[in-house]
């Protein structure tokens, strides 16, 4: 009903607006049959994978989590809308507003889901975005075809943030500041995820990027991202804290199209990664016995993704990542917060094939997952020992109706 009434609301407005300005509708409908070979950790009903759940065993010593499942679900049908705008400050003014099905919690799955909402003022080689998109550390230009919605998470960065991005190109480069913000991808603190713990901070999330552009199918960029935290404004023995934790992040991507493939390929090196739906955190290193004030260190994560794609009607790819637990700079004395903190290492091999006809696509994939689980040894600064692997096997069936 909501999406209905917003299409309803977009097409009366489109035949009231001024003939300079057009509103564009586009967007899919897909439903992803998928079959799991073990309990995941995931979200909506399993259908956005990250990796295989660990061992746990019932009184016969038989894993719980062995249990292979299915499900059918089609929520990540889709609606866009452009928006071309008139002249405004002597640039080229448009929109763009994005909803799924997805929504914003398992107990809200089926409900509408806002992914992006910006407004985009462009100069020719300088343009400004002010709105909700992608993390800057999820390159638009570069990033898994996957079929599976994870889009290659918890390998490539994957979150949408409302954020000022600024951008202005010189012959071949391009440079992209941006200061952004936490919405439905947040960090990891004493209160679980939330974006109070950047709020605190007064500080933005804040990254640059340098690119390398040869045309839509060549380019290489590298980044930087900084991101100051304040897990706790009041401490367990009741005293006022401000104490924060401030993290850098680098990366490195490029995209190479040498004929007939196409290959893409990011790595990242970073601290405090949970929001992006990626490994690590941060943990407590040391507690002041009389006041409760925690000081905190940032665990690292080094991840990489790969993939190459052949063809076009017939679409054959393969996507490869791996991601590292590095620990901490310091002994750990006190709580972890982050995602699944006690693995030590992932990786995931994924083929697929993909069948374009007209406006319609058939794909199938096989994603194939393992998670090494171990315990966090503090005195080695919080790094992973005595791990043991478990794996995943998904099979995944999507059929596409483009609009």
């Amino acid at each position: 009903m909501k999406a209905l009434l917003l299409i309803i609301i977009s097409i009366s407005i489109t035949k009231i607006i001024p003939q300079d300005v057009g509103i564009s509708l586009s967007g899919f409908v897909k439903t992803d049959i998928i079959f799991d070979s073990r309990q995941t950790v995931s979200l909506r009903e399993g259908h956005f994978l990250l990796y295989p759940q660990p061992e746990k065993l019932d009184l016969n010593n038989n894993d719980v989590n062995a249990k292979a499942n299915f499900n059918i679900l089609s929520i990540q049908t889709r609606l866009s809308g452009k928006i071309k705008g008139p002249k405004a400050f002597e640039s080229e003014s448009s929109g763009y507003i994005e909803a799924e099905f997805f929504g914003t919690s398992d107990g809200d799955i089926n409900g509408l889901r806002l992914r992006h909402a910006f407004v985009k003022f462009d100069w020719g080689k300088t343009f400004l975005l002010v709105g909700q998109t992608w993390h800057p550390l999820f390159i638009d230009e570069v990033f898994p075809g996957v079929v599976s919605f994870n889009t290659g998470a918890p390998f490539q960065p994957f979150s949408r943030n409302p954020q000022i991005r600024l951008s202005h190109k010189f012959d071949n480069f391009r440079l992209i500041l941006t200061a952004a913000s936490q919405r439905d991808f947040t960090s990891s603190g004493p209160e679980g995820f939330s974006s109070s713990y950047l709020r605190n901070s007064l500080i933005p999330i804040l990254n640059a990027n340098i690119q390398f552009v040869k045309d839509v199918n060549n380019l290489f960029g590298v980044g930087v991202d900084y991101k100051k935290i304040i897990p706790r404004i009041v401490t367990s023995k009741n005293f006022v804290t401000d104490i924060s934790i401030s993290t850098l992040s680098i990366t490195g991507y490029v995209k190479l199209n040498p004929k007939p493939f196409l290959l893409k390929s990011q790595v990242v090196y970073g601290y405090n990664l949970s929001d992006l739906m990626m490994l690590g955190g941060y943990a407590v290193r040391s507690i002041n016995q009389t006041d409760g004030k925690e000081e905190y260190t940032g665990i690292k994560v080094l991840s990489f993704w790969g993939e190459i794609i052949y063809g076009k009607e017939i679409e054959y790819g393969l996507f490869i990542g791996y991601s590292k637990n590095l620990g901490a700079d310091d002994i750990i004395s006190g709580a972890y917060y982050g995602r699944s903190t006690n693995i030590d290492k992932i990786y995931r091999i994924s083929p697929r094939v993909q069948y374009n006809s007209g406006n319609s696509r058939i794909s199938t994939e096989l994603e194939y997952t393992s998670a090494y689980y171990g315990i966090n040894d503090n005195l080695n600064k919080g790094k992973v020992i005595n791990s043991k692997s478990f794996n995943n096997l998904r099979f995944l069936v999507a059929v596409y109706q483009f609009f």
